[in-house]
C-alpha cells in the first residue's frame, strides 16, 4: 500500500502532544469580542482537546 499525504489543512490547525494528544484552537475568538464577557474571552483563548472518533479521523488524515 502506498504512503498516504498528509492533509495540509488539517494540520496547519491542529497539533500533537507527546502523549498522542490532539490539541485545537477555540472557535468564536476573532471578531465581536465587545458583546463576550472576559471570563469568555479567556476560555476561548485556552487550547482544547479532540476527543473519540473525531481524533481518530484526524490522527488517519495527518498519516500518525
Amino acid at each position: 500500500m502506498p504512503k498516504l499525504k498528509t492533509h495540509k489543512g488539517t494540520a496547519k490547525r491542529v497539533k500533537i502532544t507527546g502523549s498522542g494528544k490532539i490539541t485545537r484552537r477555540r472557535a468564536s475568538g476573532n471578531h465581536l469580542q465587545a458583546k463576550k464577557s472576559k471570563s469568555r474571552k479567556r476560555a476561548i483563548n485556552s487550547t482544547g482537546e479532540v476527543t473519540g472518533s473525531m481524533a481518530k479521523n484526524i490522527k488517519r488524515s495527518l498519516g500518525v
